[in-house]
C-alpha cells in the first residue's frame, strides 16, 4: 500500500451494523515518522496528526496553537479598518448604535462581545434579536425602520446581513447606517453597508472564511483596540472575551484548524475560569464542573443558549453572556434550563411522529436518495435537530418541515450527508420556484414551501441528488485511528490524545476499534441508552456506552450480549466516585459473521 492511501476494510469489516465500511485514517508514514522525531510523540498520536493533514512543519503550532503564532492582521479583512473606525467614530461622539443578532449561540457571542467592549469604553450598546417565528432569519425592512425609529443612526449586525439585500437598502432609504459582521457564504454583488466584513466576500483576502461570525467579531476587538489606541484613547483586555469567540466557533460547527483552532482552544482555556458570569450560571443550573472543553461548549451550555432562539424570547442568550449582574444571570440561566427541557421534549414528539410516518410501509423507501417528511404543527424551532438525529438514523440526507395550516406554510430544515450538497439542491428547487424561500450550504439548509408543494419538492429532490448520493455511500465509512485492545485503554492514553482537542470539523475526534471482544452485562437506559462491558480474550475489561441506540440493529446486537463483536468508538474519561479512568463512547459495531458481504 502506498504511504497515505487508506487501508481497505479495517478488520475486514465492509458493512457494519450501521451499513459502513471501516477504513484506517490514512497518513502519510514520512510525516508520521517525523511527527514522532521532532515532538516526541508515541507512533499512534503521530500516525493521529499526520492522519489530519498536519505537515512536519504544522506540528508545533497544532500542539501548541497560540494566538501570538497564528492571529492574522485584521487589515487583511475587506472593510475591516473602516468598520473599526466608524465604530470608534461612534464611541466617541456617542452616536446611538444597536447590534443586530441572530438567535443562535454564534449571534449570541458576538453580540456579547461588542456589548462588553463598547461597555468597557462607557457607552451603553442595546442588542435587537429577531424572533424566530414572528420576524425570521435575519435583518428586515420592518425590522431596520423599528430600530431607527427607537433613535438608532447605527446598526451592527452580528452572525447575519450579508445577504440582506432589502433590509440593507430600506436602511439606507431611512439613514440607518448599517456595519455588517458575517461569515456565510455570499454571492453577487454585496447589498449596500457603510462597511461589509466577511471572511467568505469574493473579494476579502484574509483566507479565514471558516470562522464563526464571533470569531470575526473577536478579529473586531483587535482592530477596534487598535484604532483606539491610535487616537490616544484606552481600551480594554479583549483577551478575557475569547471564552465568548470559542462559543461560536464550537457552536457553529466551524473547521477547528489553523488559527480557528487557536481561537478555540485558548477560549477554553479562559472558560475555564468561568468568569463570564452567564456561562457560570448555565454551568451551575446543568450542574456540571470541571475545566472547559468543546463539550461543555457544544453539548451542556450552547443548547441551552440557543433554545431561547428557539421556543423561547430570543434575546435571552445575548443578555445572558453579557450582563454583569448575578441575579440576573441566574435568573437567565434558569429559564434558560428550563426552556432546553421544554425543547427536548418538543424534538422528541416531532421526531418519533416523524419515524411513524417515515416507516410506515407504503412510505419507507430504503432505496431513497434523500428523506423528506412534514407534519402539522411540529415547532419550527426544533426541526433543524430533528433533521439532524433522523440523519444519523438514516445517514441520508434529511429535510423536517413544520406546517402551519391555517397560515398554509410549511417551514423546514435539513441536515445532509457528508459529499451531499443540500444547499445547492435546496436553492436550485428555489430556481425552479418549487419553494417560497430556500438555501444553505453543503451540511444545512432551510426553506419555506406550501405544504401542497411537499410532494414535488420531495420528487425534485431525491432526482436532483441521486447520483450524489451514490457516492456518497461509496465514501460513507467509519475512519479509525488506532487497534486498542480493553485493557490499553487508560487514562493515561486518553490524556495523551487530549493533545488533538479541540475537536471538530477539520479536526475529528479519534476513533478506536477494539476487536473480537464479548459483551457482557448489557443494560438498555432510559433514552434508548445503552451500556455494556467489553471484554477480550485475557479477561481486560473495558465499560462502553451506546448512545440513543436502543431501537437501531446496533443496539439490538449490544442488548444480545456474548459472541465476539468489533466495536469502534472513542474515549471518554470515567471519573464516578474518583476513579479516573476510561469508558468507550460506541460509534459502531461490526460483527464478523456478517463484515464480508
Amino acid at each position: 500500500m502506498a504511504d497515505g492511501a487508506p487501508a481497505l476494510d479495517f478488520l475486514g469489516v465492509r458493512r457494519s451494523l450501521t451499513g459502513r465500511t471501516w477504513r484506517r485514517r490514512p497518513a502519510d508514514e514520512a510525516t508520521v515518522r517525523e511527527h514522532q522525531l521532532r515532538h516526541g510523540l508515541s507512533e499512534p498520536l503521530a500516525r493521529a496528526i499526520a492522519a489530519r493533514g498536519i505537515g512536519a512543519e504544522g506540528g508545533g503550532d497544532f500542539l501548541n496553537p497560540t494566538l501570538k503564532a497564528l492571529f492574522p492582521d485584521p487589515s487583511c479583512f475587506a472593510d475591516m479598518d473602516l468598520a473599526a473606525r466608524i465604530l470608534v467614530d461612534a464611541v466617541e461622539s456617542g452616536r446611538p448604535t444597536t447590534v443586530f443578532a441572530d438567535y443562535d449561540v454564534d449571534g449570541a457571542s458576538s453580540a456579547a462581545q461588542l456589548v462588553r467592549w463598547f461597555r468597557a469604553m462607557g457607552r451603553d450598546l442595546p442588542v435587537y434579536v429577531p424572533d424566530r417565528i414572528l420576524e425570521g432569519y435575519g435583518p428586515s425592512p420592518a425590522a431596520f425602520r423599528k430600530i431607527k425609529d427607537s433613535g438608532a443612526d447605527l446598526v451592527i449586525t452580528v452572525d447575519c446581513g450579508a445577504a440582506a439585500h432589502d433590509a440593507l437598502h430600506e436602511a439606507a432609504r431611512i439613514g440607518l447606517d448599517v456595519v455588517v459582521i458575517d461569515h456565510h457564504l455570499m454571492k453577487g454583488d454585496p447589498p449596500p453597508a457603510a462597511a461589509l466584513v466577511n471572511p467568505n466576500r469574493p473579494d476579502c483576502a484574509s483566507g479565514q472564511g471558516h470562522l464563526a461570525a464571533a470569531g470575526v467579531v473577536f478579529v473586531l476587538l483587535a482592530a477596534l483596540n487598535r484604532e483606539a489606541r491610535k487616537r490616544g484613547l484606552t481600551p480594554p483586555d479583549v483577551m478575557q472575551w475569547l471564552d465568548l469567540a470559542a462559543m461560536g466557533a464550537v457552536c457553529d460547527v466551524t473547521s477547528l484548524t489553523g488559527f480557528n483552532r487557536a481561537l478555540a482552544a485558548q477560549g477554553l482555556r479562559v472558560m475555564s475560569g468561568w468568569r463570564n458570569i452567564g456561562l457560570k450560571a448555565l454551568l451551575d443550573v446543568a450542574k456540571a464542573q470541571g475545566p472547559a472543553t468543546s463539550f461543555h461548549a457544544g453539548w451542556i451550555l450552547g443548547p441551552r443558549i440557543n433554545a431561547g432562539g428557539r421556543i423561547g424570547r430570543a434575546d435571552l442568550g445575548a443578555r445572558l453572556l453579557s450582563t454583569e449582574d448575578p441575579e440576573e444571570a441566574s435568573a437567565l440561566a434558569q429559564e434558560l434550563d428550563a426552556l432546553n427541557a421544554s425543547r427536548k421534549e418538543v424534538e422528541r414528539a416531532v421526531i418519533d411522529e416523524a419515524v411513524a410516518m417515515i416507516e410506515q410501509a407504503s412510505n419507507f423507501d430504503p432505496e431513497a436518495p434523500v428523506i423528506v417528511v412534514a407534519g402539522d404543527g411540529w415547532h419550527p424551532g426544533v426541526v433543524g435537530i430533528a433533521a439532524g438525529r433522523l440523519r444519523e438514523r438514516y445517514r441520508k440526507p434529511v429535510i423536517v418541515i413544520g406546517v402551519d395550516r391555517p397560515a398554509d406554510i410549511g417551514k423546514g430544515s435539513g441536515r445532509s450527508q457528508p459529499g451531499v450538497n443540500l444547499g445547492r439542491a435546496v436553492q436550485a428547487a428555489y430556481d425552479e420556484g418549487l419553494l417560497l424561500a430556500g438555501g444553505g450550504h453543503a451540511m444545512a439548509a432551510g426553506l419555506t414551501v406550501r405544504p401542497s408543494g411537499v410532494p414535488e419538492l420531495r420528487d425534485f429532490l431525491a432526482d436532483r441528488l441521486a447520483g450524489e448520493m451514490i457516492d456518497a455511500a461509496a465514501q460513507d465509512a467509519v475512519e479509525i485511528d488506532a487497534l486498542l485492545a480493553p485493557g490499553g485503554a487508560t487514562r493515561a492514553l486518553y490524556e495523551d490524545f487530549q493533545r488533538l482537542a479541540p475537536y471538530g470539523p477539520g479536526n475529528p475526534e479519534p476513533l478506536f476499534a477494539v476487536a473480537d471482544a464479548r459483551i457482557e452485562r448489557p443494560i438498555a437506559m432510559r433514552g434508548g441508552h445503552i451500556r455494556v462491558t467489553l471484554v477480550d480474550s485475557a479477561g481486560a475489561r473495558l465499560k462502553a456506552v451506546a448512545w440513543r441506540a436502543g431501537e437501531t440493529e446496533m443496539g439490538q446486537r449490544l442488548l444480545a450480549g456474548g459472541g465476539g463483536v468489533h466495536v469502534v468508538g472513542r474515549l471518554k474519561p470515567d471519573d464516578w466516585q474518583g476513579r479516573e479512568g476510561v469508558e468507550l463512547e460506541i460509534e459502531d459495531v461490526a460483527d464478523p459473521r456478517k463484515a464480508v458481504e
